[in-house]
């Protein structure tokens, strides 16, 4: 494995992107040529935030007239509709809504386990950790400790947006601060608890903060091995308030997507995947994507509702047919995942 600083990740991105593209995809050749998908569900249990990030579309406050919070009941039926048609992962993620307590989550995730003990749940990020251990004035390592004991076995990326504290300033300013973020990944990788990592760009980062945000995932992982997937998200700046104050004006082009999937394949060959996440990216250039250092198409999602909030215009869901349409029209082995990379089913 390669010794990286972030200097030699910057310079990267001074390169040409098919040449990072054919390096890059020439990784993922020699580890098979296959691109994997799992059949999942997003379950966004409640868009009330007091974090307020400029960057979401998706947060409402309390009293808002299309503000929600699910009731253990709904989150129980909406799991249950999705294993009904072949669900092995449930993605569980929401806001930091001070109505939520710890034990709202070990009553869904105990109840998902009795009921369905071979779904995966993968629930959570960082940031709503820490927002949750502060709601119950205990540790951070109670909390996972306390929600692995009930049935949480992985944790989404989100929240890590670029782990940079002055683009965070910005974009995030009420969020967990970068070395937070790694810190409570680092904690639940010793609990136990795998988890992805994300990084959204195209907004007001340069390259420079993606590479360092790319060395600290790399760093950590040499650690740990914790981390599962690597999904690099494209920021849509529509209905958000970087948008609103002139910040952001448009998504960044399909090269410098391209590029950024490149480079983080190259670099973080520590991590099982490289996703192409198909509802920011577009079915047709998540499959472009594919030929680029992408190595896995995420899943059927079914209902994910954050990044359309923000304007994407992608499906909700795609069928697995769909998913192996693609695959197979980049010229790529598709292969049927679980949460951890298990291969399930190789499709010829």
């Amino acid at each position: 494995m390669d010794e990286w600083t972030p200097e030699r990740i910057e310079e990267l991105f001074k390169r040409d992107t098919h040449e990072l593209g054919t390096f890059a995809d020439y990784i993922n050749r020699a580890n098979g040529n296959i691109v994997t998908f799992v059949i999942n569900r997003h379950i966004n249990y409640t868009n009330i935030c007091v974090s307020k990030c400029p960057l979401c579309a998706f947060y409402r406050d309390a009293a808002d007239s299309d503000a929600y919070f699910m009731s253990i009941e709904d989150v129980l039926e909406k799991v249950a509709a999705a294993v009904k048609i072949g669900a092995t992962e449930l993605h569980i993620v929401g806001s930091l809504n001070p109505e939520m307590g710890i034990e709202y989550f070990e009553q869904i995730f105990g109840q998902i386990k009795r009921r369905f003990p071979h779904v995966i749940i993968k629930a959570l990020t960082a940031t709503e950790i820490h927002f949750i251990a502060q709601v119950e004035g205990t540790s951070v390592e109670e909390v996972l400790s306390r929600l692995r004991d009930a049935g949480l076995q992985a944790m989404p990326g989100g929240g890590a947006e670029i782990l940079a504290n002055e683009i965070r300033e910005v974009i995030c300013p009420n969020k967990i601060k970068a070395d937070e973020w790694l810190r409570i990944m680092e904690i639940a990788h010793s609990l136990g608890i795998k988890s992805n990592a994300t990084m959204l760009f195209g907004h007001i980062e340069k390259p420079e903060h993606r590479a360092a945000h790319l060395y600290r995932l790399w760093k950590l992982q040499e650690q740990t091995g914790g981390f599962v997937s690597f999904i690099p998200l494209l920021f849509y700046p529509e209905n958000t308030e970087l948008n609103a104050l002139g910040l952001v004006e448009e998504k960044t082009d399909p090269m410098d997507v391209l590029k950024t999937i490149a480079v983080s394949r190259i670099v973080l060959r520590n991590f099982k995947s490289i996703r192409a996440y198909w509802v920011a990216l577009g079915e047709k250039l998540a499959q472009v994507a594919l030929n680029y250092g992408a190595n896995d198409l995420d899943g059927t999602l079914m209902e994910e509702r954050i990044t359309h909030a923000a304007g994407a215009k992608t499906p909700l869901m795609l069928t697995t047919n769909k998913v192996l349409s693609i695959v197979k029209g980049a010229n790529k082995i598709p292969a049927e995942r679980d949460t951890f990379y298990n291969i399930l089913k190789v499709y010829s």
